[in-house]
C-alpha cells in the first residue's frame, strides 16, 4: 500500500509540475547596501540603466568599419525583438570601438533585469547576431543574460553519480536486487522533491540553479539514509530475525539515527533563511524539503520495499553469509585490526590526523568570496569569447563597470565625474548621464583591474570610504556605488559577516542534542571540533583548486553561497556518522564497561557501512565536478572532500584515537547536570553482535 501511495504521489507531483511549469528566478537583492539602494533608485526615477544589457561584440582584422553594411542590418533586426528596450550602435559611439578599430560592441539594453527577461528571447538575439559571423568577422554575445540563455549540456554528472552508486552497492551486497533497493528509494525521493520544488517556485523565490543542487544532495543523502537502514536490516536477518521483525528493528534503531541526522540537516538549512538573502533562502528551503522527502522515503518507502522483497533478500543474505563462513571470514575483523592499530598508538594517530586537517584548512583563511562571471565560463562559450574580446579591446575592467549614482543636480554629477576620472585604479569614467526626471546622474566607472580581482574589491571600498564622503560634503548630493560588480561584493561581504552567528547556533543546537543522547560533556565537544575541521579542510581544498587555479581550474573567487551551503549539509551528514559510530561504542560500553573493547567493536560493526555510505556520496558528489557550472563544481568537490575526510580520517582514525585517550572520561557528565537532563535514546540496543 505504501509503495502504491508513493508512486501515486510522485506521479501526481510530476503531472502537476509539468502542467504548471516552473518559475525559478534569481534574487540577489540585499536591502540596505549601496548597490541595492542604487538599483531601487534607478527603478524609481526611470533611469535607462534599470534594465540589464548584453553586448554584441565584433572583431575583424580588417577593421570593424569594413563590416558596417553587414552589422547595421542585423542590429536593425534586433531592435524590435521581444525583451529589447534599446540598441546602441557602435558606429554612432566612438567609445564602443577599440583604439585599433578591430574590436567593437553594440549594447542591447533589455526591458528588465536578467531574471525577468525570458531566456528564449535572449537566445533568439544570440542566434540573430551570430548568423552574420564569417571567417573575416567574429561575432560573440556577452553579458549575464547571454550566459544564462546559452544551451546547457545534458545531466551527465547526475547519470554518472547514479551509475557509480549502483556499482558500489552491487559490490557491497553482491546482488542487483539488494543494491537497487536503497537507490530506488533515493530516486523516488529525488523525483518527488524536484517536482514539488518546481511547483513551490511559483510561490517562493527559488534560484534557477537549484534543481541540479537538489539532484546532487537528494541522491547522496537519499542513498546514505537508505543504506544505513538497509544495512541494519541485513544485520538483523543475520541475527535470526524474520524479514518483518528485521524491518521493525532496523527502523527502531538505524531509523532513529536517520531521523536525528535528517532533522539536523533541515534545521541547519532553515537557519540559512536567517542570513536574509532571497536566492539563498530559496535554495535552503528547497534543499531542506528535499532532505525531508528523502528522510521520509527512507522511513516509509524503504520498509515497504523491504517487506515486498523480504524473502528474496533474506535468502541472498543467508547464502552470502554461508559462503563467507565457509571461507573462514568474519565480518568486521579488518576494522577491528584498524581500531587495534590506532589504540596501540593513539596520540601519534591523533596528531597526524589533526595535522592533515589543519594543513588542508589553512588555505581557507585566504578565501575570497564572490560570484563567477563570463571570465570563468568554458572557452567554447560565446559569453566567454565575448568577455575575452572586450578585455583585449578595452581593458580588463570593462567587463565589470561600477555604476556610480549621484542623487543630486547635474552640476553635482559633473563634479563627481571629474573627481572619479582622477582617482587611482580607474581607467575611465563616462560622462554623467541624467535620468528621465533629472533627479539622478549615472556615471560608468571602468576599473584598471578585472571584476574578480582583489584590486577591484579594494577600489569599491576606497570609493565608498574615502572618495564618496568628501564629494557628498562638497556637493550636498548622495553618492552611491552600485552595479553588478559592487552588488556581488556586497552579497559576499554580508554572507561572510553573518556566517559566524549561523555556525554558532547550529553547532550549539547539535551539541546540545548530543549531550542529551550520550550524556557526556566531551562527546559533543569532540564532535563539534572535528566536524568543523572537516568542513574547513574542504573549503581549503576548494580555495586551492578554484581560487588559486590548481589542476587547471580557472582562477577566481569561491562562490559566495558555497561555505554556508556546505556547512549546513556536511554538518548534518557528519552528525549522522557521529551518532551511528558513537552509539555503537556507547552500546558496548554500557554492556562491558571496557572502553578499549567498546571502541574496537563499535568501529568493527560500523566501519564497513560508514565507508560504503561515504563512498557512494563521494562518487555522487564528485561526479558534479564534471558539470560545466562553476558553482556545482565547487559544491560537488567540497562535499566529496568533506565526506572523504569525515569517513576515513575522522571516523576511522581520529575518533577511535580520541576515545582511547579519553577512556572512561569520554562518558563523564557532572552529577548535578546528569540529574537534570532527560534521558533520550537514539539507537535501540542491538540483540546480537555485528
Amino acid at each position: 500500500m505504501a509503495i502504491v501511495a508513493w508512486v501515486a504521489i510522485v506521479a501526481a507531483i510530476a503531472v502537476g509540475s509539468m502542467a504548471a511549469g516552473s518559475a525559478y528566478r534569481n534574487d540577489f537583492s540585499l536591502p540596505g547596501t549601496d548597490s541595492q539602494v542604487a538599483t531601487d533608485l534607478f527603478r524609481e526615477h526611470g533611469s535607462d540603466q534599470a534594465g540589464d544589457s548584453i553586448e554584441i561584440v565584433f572583431r575583424s582584422a580588417a577593421g570593424v568599419e569594413s563590416a558596417r553594411e553587414t552589422i547595421e542590418p542585423m542590429l536593425a533586426e534586433v531592435r524590435p525583438m521581444a525583451g529589447v528596450a534599446d540598441v546602441r550602435d557602435p558606429f554612432t559611439d566612438a567609445s564602443a570601438v577599440s583604439e585599433d578599430g578591430t574590436i567593437a560592441y553594440a549594447t542591447v539594453t533589455l526591458t528588465g533585469r536578467t531574471e525577468d527577461v525570458p531566456r528564449a528571447a535572449v537566445a533568439e538575439i544570440i542566434e540573430v547576431a551570430q548568423r552574420i559571423g564569417t571567417d573575416q568577422l567574429q561575432v560573440e554575445v556577452g553579458g549575464e543574460a547571454a550566459r544564462n540563455a546559452e544551451e546547457k549540456p545534458g545531466p551527465t554528472a547526475e547519470l554518472a553519480g547514479i551509475v557509480a552508486a549502483l556499482v558500489i552497492l552491487v559490490l557491497l551486497f553482491g546482488s542487483a536486487l539488494a543494491a537497487s533497493v536503497p537507490l530506488v528509494t533515493a530516486l523516488f525521493a529525488v523525483g518527488g522533491a524536484i517536482g514539488l520544488i518546481a511547483l513551490a517556485s511559483h510561490i517562493f523565490t527559488i534560484a534557477d540553479f537549484t534543481p541540479p543542487i537538489l539532484m546532487l544532495v537528494g541522491l547522496g543523502v537519499g542513498v546514505d539514509y537508505a543504506l544505513l537502514i538497509f544495512y541494519r536490516y541485513r544485520h538483523e536477518l543475520l541475527g535470526g530475525a524474520d524479514p518483518a521483525e528485521a524491518g521493525r528493528r532496523a527502523l527502531d534503531s538505524a531509523g532513529r539515527t536517520v531521523f536525528f541526522a535528517g532533522c539536523t540537516v533541515i534545521v541547519a538549512l532553515l537557519g540559512l533563511v536567517a542570513l536574509g538573502l532571497g536566492s539563498l533562502q530559496g535554495i535552503a528551503l528547497a534543499v531542506a524539503i528535499t532532505v525531508a522527502i528523502t528522510m521520509a522515503a527512507s522511513l516509509v518507502l524503504l520498509p515497504a520495499l523491504l517487506a515486498l522483497f523480504g524473502g528474496r533478500l533474506q535468502r541472498h543474505v543467508m547464502r552470502q553469509q554461508a559462503r563467507a563462513t565457509a571461507k573462514g571470514r568474519t565480518e568486521g575483523n579488518r576494522w577491528r585490526a584498524v581500531a587495534g592499530a590506532v589504540q596501540r598508538r593513539p596520540v601519534p594517530t591523533l596528531l597526524v590526523g589533526l595535522i592533515v586537517l589543519l594543513a588542508l584548512s589553512a588555505p581557507a583563511l585566504g578565501m575570497r568570496l564572490g560570484f563567477a562571471d563570463s571570465g570563468n565560463d568554458p572557452e567554447e562559450t560565446t559569453s566567454r569569447r565575448a568577455y575575452d574580446l572586450l578585455t583585449d579591446g578595452f581593458g580588463p575592467g570593462f567587463n565589470g563597470p561600477l555604476i556610480i549614482l549621484v542623487k543630486g543636480g547635474a552640476e553635482a554629477g559633473k563634479t563627481v565625474q571629474a573627481e572619479l576620472a582622477r582617482t587611482p585604479g580607474i581607467a575611465a569614467a563616462s560622462p554623467a548621464l541624467p535620468s528621465e526626471d533629472g533627479a539622478l546622474s549615472t556615471i560608468f566607472v571602468y576599473p584598471t583591474t578585472s571584476p574578480q580581482a582583489e584590486g577591484t574589491v579594494d577600489l569599491v571600498h576606497h570609493l565608498r570610504d574615502d572618495v564618496a564622503p568628501p564629494l557628498e560634503h562638497e556637493t550636498g548630493a548622495e553618492v552611491l556605488v552600485g552595479g553588478a560588480t559592487a552588488a556581488s561584493q556586497d552579497v559576499s561581504a554580508t554572507l561572510a559577516a553573518r556566517l559566524p552567528l549561523f555556525v554558532a547556533v547550529v553547532v550549539g543546537l547539535s551539541s546540545l542534542l548530543l549531550l542529551l543522547v550520550f550524556r557526556s560533556i566531551w562527546i559533543p565537544v569532540k564532535a563539534a571540533i572535528l566536524n568543523l575541521l572537516s568542513i574547513s579542510a574542504a573549503l581549503g581544498v576548494i580555495t586551492l583548486v578554484f581560487q588559486h587555479g590548481w589542476f587547471g581550474a580557472q582562477p577566481g573567487p569561491v562562490e559566495a553561497f558555497i561555505p554556508a551551503l556546505i556547512f549546513a549539509i556536511v554538518f548534518g551528514l557528519s552528525m549522522d556518522y557521529e551518532v551511528f559510530l558513537i552509539s555503537r561504542i556507547h552500546e558496548e560500553w554500557i554492556q562491558t564497561s571496557d572502553h578499549s573493547h567498546s571502541v574496537r567493536e563499535g568501529l568493527a560493526s560500523t566501519g564497513k557501512v560508514i565507508t560504503a555510505a561515504a563512498a557512494i556520496m563521494i562518487v555522487v558528489f564528485a561526479a558534479f565536478v564534471l558539470s560545466p557550472e562553476r558553482m556545482l563544481q565547487q559544491f560537488g568537490l567540497g562535499l566529496a572532500v568533506a565526506i572523504l575526510l569525515d569517513a576515513l580520517v575522522i571516523r576511522c582514525l581520529i575518533v577511535p584515537a580520541v576515545m582511547q585517550v579519553l577512556g572512561r572520561w569520554a562518558w563523564w557528565l557532572p552529577a548535578p547536570l546528569a540529574r537534570k537532563l532527560p534521558a533520550v535514546a537514539i539507537e535501540r540496543p542491538a540483540t546480537v553482535a555485528d
